[in-house]
Formats: structure tokens, C-alpha cells, sequence
């Protein structure tokens, strides 16, 4: 109730909160909104919105475009998702390692970490997916290679700063197995900045996977947001409806994930919130 009550002192972080939860219910909903295959030629093309039946008109193809929408939304949250969950999950093991270990662990760790870092994330994104075949899983791959070693870095500074506090040093006296230590007694107080982290690395990896879908290196048996405006991007003049719908909905759906993880930045770490 606490952390709720905290979390409700951030209107924007409400508001936030609310968008998300619709985008989610649309995404969760989709197949009953429309049942058809949002692929399906349902109409005439380029149909205005408000014409045909359509809401937000069709595209070139004489698609539905608030179909292709609805079941993009959950294409995109789930891309984004799995793609943190796996990115999270890495980070933190590499960064536990190097921040609990130090020495010549710590070492090559972070030297591979910063290998990884000099490269342009959404460039080594897109030459990961063209390496690879187009599809759901290399997008995931990719977003997640390019997402890890943020987390590791922050993981390793927790770490590091907790290896030396005195309820470590008990159980290290106790004779506690180095993994226990670092899985039950560690990283439960790590995870207020992981979580905030791992919000924010769901936005990213939305974008992400629009970038690449707009670019042709998506999945081309799924439809996504990105999908929708590369699909349109030719004729934004002559049908703006095909573009502008889709990417209002990554707007509004990337901002609603930040403004969460800013309310839950504040409602996990009060103090620092009291300091600023």
C-alpha cells in the first residue's frame, strides 16, 4: 500500500499507467476486436478514416489499419518484453559476477561489456537481423544483445557496493556458498534499479523493433506498428492516415513506459526522491 500510495503522489505517472493498461487491454483483445487476419485485403485501398468501415482508413493494400494495429500492439509489447526479460537476465548475471568477484573476473567482463557499448546499438541491431534470417526470434536476439550491457553496468556498481557490508561479511563467516550469497542476500536489494532499468528497456526495445520493422527487417509474416509505417512511408502524402495512426500509437506507448518508470523510480527509492 506504501509503494502504491507513492506511486499515485506521480500524476504522470497515472496517466502513464492508464494509457499502458489500454494499449495492453487492445493488444490483449485484438483477436475478439477483429478476428480476421489483420493480412487479410478486407476493403478498397487507401480508404479515408470514417470510409468503408474502416476506422482508420486501410492502406495501400486495402488492409484495415486499425486491425493491423490492434494485433500490432501485441507484436510490439511482447517483442518488447521478451527482449528485456532476455536482456535483463544476462546483464545482471554478467554484472553480479564482475561486481561480487572483482579481479581479473571484473576485468574481462567489462572489457567485454565495453566492447559491446562502442558499437551504435541500432546499427549493431540492424546487422545482427540482416546476418540472421528476418524474424521474431532475431529481432528479440538482436534488441537483446544490444540492450544488455546497460545492466550489467549498473548490476556490477550494486554489487560492488554491497560485497563489503557487514550482513555480507556474516554469511560469509557462516559459510555461505558464494552463489546463495549473491542470489538471496544481494541481489533482493538490488532490484528497485533493475526493475526501474528494465521498465525503461521496454521502450527502447519497442522502438527498436519499429526501427527494424520499418527498415524491412522485421518479421514479414507478423504484422507490428513499425511494419504498418514502412508499409505506408511511400504514400504519407496521399494517405497520411497510413502512417500517422501507428506511429501516434508508439508515441503514446513509449511515453506511457516512461512515465512508469519514473513514478516507479519514486516509489521504489523515496530518499532519493526527497534528496532532489
Amino acid at each position: 500500500m506504501a509503494f502504491w500510495r507513492r506511486f499515485c503522489r506521480n500524476r504522470s505517472a497515472v496517466i502513464g499507467l492508464i494509457i499502458l493498461s489500454l494499449v495492453i487491454l487492445i493488444a490483449i483483445s485484438a483477436g475478439w476486436l477483429y478476428p480476421e487476419d489483420p493480412f487479410k485485403l478486407v476493403g478498397r485501398a487507401m480508404s479515408p478514416p470514417g470510409e468503408n468501415g474502416f476506422l482508420f482508413g486501410s492502406d495501400t493494400l486495402g488492409r484495415d489499419v486499425a486491425a493491423g494495429m490492434a494485433h500490432g500492439a501485441r507484436v510490439s509489447l511482447l517483442i518488447g518484453l521478451l527482449a528485456t526479460s532476455v536482456a535483463v537476465t544476462l546483464g545482471v548475471l554478467l554484472g553480479a559476477l564482475a561486481g561480487y568477484f572483482g579481479g581479473w573476473i571484473d576485468d574481462v567482463l567489462m572489457r567485454l561489456t565495453e566492447m559491446f557499448q562502442t558499437i551504435p546499438s541500432f546499427i549493431f541491431a540492424i546487422l545482427i537481423v540482416a546476418i540472421m534470417k528476418p524474424s521474431i526470434n532475431s529481432v528479440i536476439l538482436a534488441i537483446a544483445v544490444v540492450s544488455w550491457p546497460a545492466v550489467a553496468r549498473l548490476v556490477r556498481g550494486e554489487f560492488m557496493s554491497m560485497r563489503n557490508r557487514e550482513f555480507v561479511q556474516a554469511c560469509h563467516i557462516i559459510g555461505m556458498s558464494d552463489w546463495r550469497i549473491m542470489v538471496r542476500e544481494i541481489l533482493p536489494n538490488c532490484l528497485s534499479p533493475i526493475i526501474v532499468t528494465g521498465s525503461l528497456m521496454v521502450a527502447t526495445a519497442i522502438l527498436i523493433e519499429s526501427g527494424l520493422a520499418f527498415l524491412g527487417l522485421g518479421d514479414p509474416n507478423i504484422i507490428s506498428w513499425g511494419f504498418q509505417i514502412g508499409a505506408g512511408r511511400t504514400v504519407l502524402r496521399s494517405a497520411w492516415w497510413v502512417c500517422t495512426f501507428p506511429g501516434i500509437a508508439i508515441m503514446l506507448t513509449v511515453l506511457a513506459i516512461n512515465l512508469v518508470g519514473e513514478g516507479l523510480n519514486d516509489a521504489l527509492n523515496p530518499r532519493l526522491r526527497e534528496r532532489t
